[in-house]
């Protein structure tokens, strides 16, 4: 007897997962299906998990294909039961090519053709849907977002849209999207949200288009770069009841939201002072060196350096100057954004010709925040007072390029719960895409 097995969380059961473990079944006589606990899910970096373990153990038996079902909580398990029950064969979907070649030493593994363009008639569960979402651009962000999608549940990345087709089917093909295409109208049709991740200066248009089409949007930072357009937007998607996001990834990580809690709980006193710093050295011939009017080191990363600015120090802030170091095209190579507020001051340091240490500083009257490079993916921090010998240290996961975490509230906020919206405001987003404003008309002039 040829005995099969296959793991998965399976939550909001739908036709993919039917097909899957179908195909599955057919590659022998016995079929073992493993099924994650939420705490392990959770542990490995899976987020949203919706049915209980109990509906997705119900749903998994109603198929008729799983002739034994095993629970998995811990890593390492999937070795321990295939020795366990002499498991031949190991299968999991294409989605995960090449991540469990490691068990080939134990058994066949087989990389199964996932389902596409998942059709939502079986996608209903407590009455909730998995969002069809559809990406705007093919670039270097676009391919990490379609790795941290899988790890978010609920949601289905269906379309890719680009002007340029070749580049929409290329895309299209390396991950396993039934649909690509240069037609917007086609891209609206086959998606109920977007995640916007092309050239900075098409951001605008395409997030007030998928609105008016009555779309979700996840767009990448940064959103806008004038205020009056960041004000249109978010009234647009208040008017239609739609969730509006800037994906500043920072903003909803873990660690950074736990270290403004801290920040803000007193334990250092008044804030007084907010340092940011974010600079990479970049190869000649990309976009952020060539690109006159939208590159640039301040549009490149100080949506990250104003981020600890602004949620801490507020968007009431009584001058900002800007200075730069610019290269011969006229961007800047880097920039400092100096700001005044009615009790404290903040600085932001970005740089993509200028290299320096990346770190976040949080000065108060009884002690500062230390969050050490890279701070916008804030592993750990450190609370430092006057008696050097006292040092609070703080240590949280961040799990992959992070993108899962801004995906998760994207998701939560679409199903109605609001209350991850404090992450990153209405109000915060406006502000920064004044600064943003602001630093660009200076540095034309």
């Amino acid at each position: 007897m040829k005995k099969v097995i296959t793991y998965g969380s399976f939550d909001l059961f739908h036709e993919g997962h039917y097909n899957l473990l179908k195909r599955a079944k057919e590659l022998g006589d016995y079929l073992i299906v493993g099924i994650t606990t939420e705490q392990y899910d959770e542990s490995r970096g899976k987020l949203n998990i919706i049915d209980s373990l109990i509906d997705r153990i119900d749903h998994v038996r109603d198929t008729g294909f799983a002739d034994e079902i095993v629970i998995e909580d811990h890593a390492g398990q999937k070795v321990e039961d295939i020795q366990k029950y002499n498991v031949d064969i190991f299968t999991i979907g294409s989605d995960w090519l090449g991540a469990f070649d490691y068990l080939k030493e134990y058994c066949e593994v087989v990389y199964l053709e996932r389902t596409r363009n998942v059709s939502s008639t079986m996608l209903r569960m407590k009455d909730r849907s998995i969002i069809k979402l559809g990406v705007i651009g093919c670039g270097r962000i676009a391919r990490r977002f379609m790795t941290e999608a899988n790890f978010v549940s609920g949601i289905a990345v269906v379309s890719v849209y680009n002007p340029h087709i070749k580049s929409a089917q290329a895309y299209a093909q390396k991950f396993e999207l039934g649909h690509y295409t240069d037609d917007l109208e086609a891209f609206w049709e086959n998606v109920d949200a977007v995640y916007i991740a092309s050239p900075h200066e098409t951001h605008y248009e395409y997030a007030k288009a998928a609105l008016l089409h009555h779309k979700h949007v996840l767009c990448e930072k940064p959103m806008v770069f004038r205020k009056a357009e960041a004000e249109e937007l978010f009234q647009i998607a208040k008017d239609k009841g739609l969730v509006l996001l800037e994906a500043i990834k920072t903003a909803y990580a873990p660690g950074f939201n736990q270290l403004i809690s801290v920040a803000r709980s007193g334990v250092i006193g008044q804030i007084q002072d907010v340092e940011a710093c974010f600079t990479r050295l970049t190869k000649e011939g990309l976009r952020e060196l060539e690109d006159r009017e939208y590159g640039g080191s301040f549009t490149e990363f100080g949506s990250y350096t104003l981020l600890p600015v602004i949620k801490l120090l507020g968007t009431e802030y009584k001058e900002v100057r800007f200075d730069s170091i610019l290269a011969d095209n006229g961007i800047d190579l880097y920039t400092k954004a100096s700001f005044r507020y009615e009790s404290g001051f903040a600085m932001s340091k970005t740089g993509l010709g200028v290299k320096s240490e990346g770190q976040l500083i949080v000065a108060g009257t009884n002690g500062y925040i230390l969050a050490p490079s890279p701070w916008w993916l804030t592993r750990s921090f450190e609370v430092r007072y006057e008696d050097a010998s006292k040092i609070d240290q703080h240590a949280v996961k961040f799990l992959g390029y992070g993108l899962r975490y801004e995906l998760s509230d994207f998701v939560y906020m679409i199903n109605g719960n609001g209350k991850r919206g404090y992450k990153l405001t209405r109000s915060e987003s406006i502000a920064m895409a004044e600064i943003m404003e602001q630093f660009l008309l200076q540095r034309k002039e």
